[in-house]
């Protein structure tokens, strides 16, 4: 049998399971539509791009957008800068964490020369002011309104914007280069969002006094894919482009943004086998602690499909719950899945469109832990 660690490549899932017959967990990255994702930010986005290391940092991933252009990352440890510096030479990463320990700040800025970061406190910048250089940029991260994402990113961080009002001219007064960023949540399915957003950024702009060096728009551009049906992305560029002319920061005040699920969602899937089925409940060999923690976390319905070598599955379908491998009673979907009849000990799963928060999520729980990854290359002969 192939070491699970060694990383291959293979045509398609099929050809993988008919080689393997994993009875582990394996992880497929599709670095094609990876870069494609990326691709479209960069021709279309009114600004630069970055990627947000956190929602995938898996290597494949990384090297799959760095190659497809992104030369700057949004970091939110050490630990995920010195990953991007270990592994590219010439990018830039932003410490886009709003609570660094000072010990994580100083290393940041000794060892790697890092020159951008975020507050949202008065407290965090006394830590920068101390630390990081008159050259540093420090952005003010701004709380937005709830309610548009899957998950709400401001119910923990973000400045109410009187506040942030105090805290762009206290950056300016320390002679570092101010700046301002938000996040409207993950998974944002209402483009007005950006808009909303931009509005109170104007106001903080004109009521301090202060012109940013620039405006990060932070992520949550939705994932396409998903029982969920988002509009397109270029729905939200016109959104972020036409409120930034009305702003007038276009020419002014260069925007970024931070996108992570959007580009790595679809460019990759698990597979996991069953090991049991007990009626309509089948369980699986991976699960909620480990790269399906979303189906429960964020209610993310990902598309499935039913994989069996040498014969083929009932076209009758019926509902399963489906269990993951620890002896955990919560380690179990939330939601039923429509699956062929006849599933049985044995048989594969593919769940679809799961790069996102998957793999970087899991916890090794009960000795359960997903390590083998391979490439789908469809141009493959």
């Amino acid at each position: 049998m192939a070491s699970k660690n060694k990383l291959r490549r293979y045509q398609s899932v099929d050809a993988m399971v008919r080689e393997l017959k994993p009875s582990y967990p394996v992880m497929c990255f599709r670095p094609d539509r990876c870069a494609d994702v990326v691709r479209q930010f960069t021709s279309r986005f009114p600004g630069k791009v970055m990627y947000a290391v956190k929602c995938n940092p898996h290597p494949i991933m990384l090297s799959a957008i760095y190659g497809a252009g992104v030369r700057s990352f949004d970091t939110a440890s050490l630990g995920e800068i010195a990953l991007i510096n270990e592994l590219f030479d010439d990018v830039s990463c932003y410490f886009n964490h709003p609570v660094k320990g000072r010990a994580a700040i100083e290393s940041a800025v000794r060892v790697y020369g890092i020159r951008d970061f975020v507050v949202d406190h008065p407290a965090e910048l006394e830590k920068l002011g101390a630390i990081a250089g008159a050259d540093a940029a420090v952005q003010v991260r701004l709380r937005t309104p709830s309610g548009v994402a899957t998950f709400d990113l401001s119910a923990k961080f973000g400045a109410e914007p009187a506040l942030a009002v105090e805290l762009l001219q206290s950056v300016a007064a320390q002679g570092k280069r101010p700046a301002l960023s938000f996040h409207v949540g993950s998974q944002c399915v209402v483009p007005k969002a950006y808009a909303t957003a931009l509005e109170i950024v104007a106001d903080v702009i004109d009521k301090s006094g202060v012109t940013p060096a620039y405006i990060n728009v932070g992520g949550g551009f939705p994932a396409c894919g998903m029982e969920q049906a988002p509009p397109p992305l270029d729905d939200y560029f016109d959104e972020i482009r036409e409120t930034s002319e009305r702003f007038g920061f276009s020419g002014k005040i260069p925007l970024i943004c931070e996108p992570g699920r959007a580009i790595v969602a679809r460019a990759a899937s698990l597979v996991v086998q069953v090991h049991l089925r007990k009626d309509d409940r089948l369980y699986l060999n991976d699960g909620i602690f480990g790269c399906l923690s979303e189906l429960l976390y964020g209610g993310i319905i990902p598309p499935m499909r039913p994989v069996r070598m040498g014969k083929s599955h009932a076209t009758e379908l019926q509902p399963f719950t489906l269990f993951g491998p620890t002896c955990d009673s919560s380690d179990v979907a939330p939601s039923q899945f429509a699956l062929p009849a006849d599933m049985a000990e044995g048989d594969w799963i593919e769940v679809c469109d799961i790069g996102a928060y998957s793999n970087a999520l899991q916890t090794g729980f009960n000795g359960f832990h997903t390590d083998a990854f391979v490439e789908i290359h469809p141009e493959l002969g």
